[in-house]
């Protein structure tokens, strides 16, 4: 066994997870696990910069992490950063913040890596089920990006394009500073269009119409999936390996998309730092099933954190 910690710093949250690997069973054992909204990409789509409250929102939840990963005793730390950090022209000073925090760099990996990452950790424990068909289509739904990628025990593919619940919520819901609510639907129709240009990119890459079993990560896929359930509260056990037919990610989105802020926070389910995006990632999710024929979503709680971690267990 191995303890190690790996930290996902996404445009919408960042998380945490301290867990002991054992290579020899492929078992990864949950120590610690947690998630903060911090919002790192906050107008990064509009200003090409990380804004400051931004920043010190997610240097927060840092000096909160390394309390833990201090205390549990992890021998080895993996801090990855993905789109928003890409994409700012004021990375370093993100950069110099984890680094005095934590006394790790973060990496700012590519959308390859990304999805590489996130394959790993969402197959390795299917890769076993007999009732799922070849290969896998894994599809992260992150805040700024979205990660395509196909493959059976091993990745054949892959594509990172910039479509996630922040950007398009960025990009298409706010006018003046507020969001529409609900949103008209010409902001729909033109999220709908960034949808489908941003798949037409991605089959460039991946084979979509190839996928035998499309497997969903990420809060907007399990957030959907918790709506789908009926769950009185979040219950990450009841999500993982949920399969949610393409007819209720239809109806949910729907409903997602003409409800007020205060229905969707009334959402049992609902984390705060969700309601404004949950819409806009939902209807990401639906362009996604429809474009690939999926029936189903197998919904999975273990994403590019757990490949994270698994790639300091080797």
């Amino acid at each position: 066994m191995k303890r190690v910690a790996a930290i996902d710093c996404g445009t919408n949250s960042i998380r945490l997870l301290v867990a002991d690997a054992d290579p020899a069973t492929g078992e990864l054992k949950d120590l610690d696990r947690r998630m903060q909204i911090v919002r790192l990409g906050q107008g990064v789509d509009r200003t090409g910069r990380l804004a400051p409250e931004a920043l010190e929102r997610t240097f927060a939840a840092c000096r909160e992490y390394a309390a833990v990963i201090k205390g549990l005793g992890a021998e080895q730390v993996r801090f990855v950063a993905t789109s928003a950090s890409r994409d700012a022209e004021n990375r370093e000073d993100f950069v110099r913040g984890v680094v005095d925090i934590l006394g790790v760099e973060p990496e700012v990996i590519t959308g390859d890596q990304e999805a590489e990452f996130s394959f790993n950790g969402a197959t390795k424990e299917l890769t076993a089920r007999a009732d799922l068909e070849r290969p896998f289509l894994v599809v992260d739904i992150g805040g700024g990006s979205t990660e395509f990628v196909l493959g059976s025990e091993s990745v054949r593919a892959a594509r990172s394009v910039d479509i996630g619940c922040v950007r398009m919520t960025e990009r298409h819901l706010v006018h003046g500073g507020d969001i529409s609510d609900p949103p008209s639907p010409g902001q729909i129709a033109a999220i709908k269009a960034d949808a489908a240009a941003a798949l037409d990119r991605a089959e460039e890459t991946v084979p979509l119409g190839e996928a035998a079993t499309l497997v969903g990560l990420a809060g907007s896929v399990t957030t959907v999936a918790a709506i789908a359930l009926g769950l009185g509260r979040y219950d990450s056990e009841a999500i993982h390996h949920s399969r949610i037919s393409l007819a209720k990610v239809r109806e949910i989105t729907g409903m997602l998309l003409s409800s007020t802020h205060a229905e969707r926070a009334a959402i049992p389910v609902m984390h705060p730092g969700r309601v404004d995006v949950i819409a806009a990632g939902a209807l990401v999710l639906l362009s996604i099933m429809e474009r690939t024929g999926a029936g189903e979503v197998v919904v999975s709680e273990h994403d590019i954190l757990d490949g994270i971690a698994w790639s300091l267990a080797g």
